[in-house]
């Protein structure tokens, strides 16, 4: 057994994010056969992801604020806190916090053979279609 370091808090690349959003690393592999990454991470008011799919899939656990959650045929799930959302293999979508408020969820997902194959970034979500998701949604 071992405790781990602590990770410095990142600030997200602005080529994956609109808006203010921080990471903090929780787990990552630690042996070879190992796959597992965590990170809580923290959006500002109208902050949220690009367009982007994972190889293995995504579950995003809420901890805090309103969360919406998009996918390219237009649904928007809104989620809070305790609720855990699941983005299978290959779906493209986004995430972020509302316009009023701040969010905060756990991502997590397993990495490829190829950790740089774990996440596909596409294009940014545009102003017009963030603001469409804030009068599309249904409750997670």
């Amino acid at each position: 057994m071992k405790i781990l370091p602590r990770a410095a808090t990142a600030k997200n690349p602005p080529a994956q994010f609109t808006g203010d959003v921080w990471v903090d690393a929780i787990a990552a592999p630690q042996q070879p056969d190992q796959r597992m990454v965590v990170a809580h991470v923290r959006f500002a008011p109208g902050a949220r992801t690009a367009w982007h799919s994972h190889a293995n899939g995504q579950t995003l656990h809420i901890t805090d604020g309103v969360a919406l959650i998009g996918t390219r045929d237009g649904a928007v799930v809104r989620a809070t806190p305790g609720q855990t959302i699941y983005t299978p293999p290959g779906e493209e979508h986004w995430h972020g916090a509302t316009s009023a408020d701040f969010m905060q969820h756990l991502a997590m997902l397993e990495n490829t053979d190829d950790p740089s194959t774990t996440t596909t970034w596409l294009e940014h979500v545009t102003d017009d279609d963030y603001t469409r998701a804030h009068h599309a949604t249904t409750e997670a």
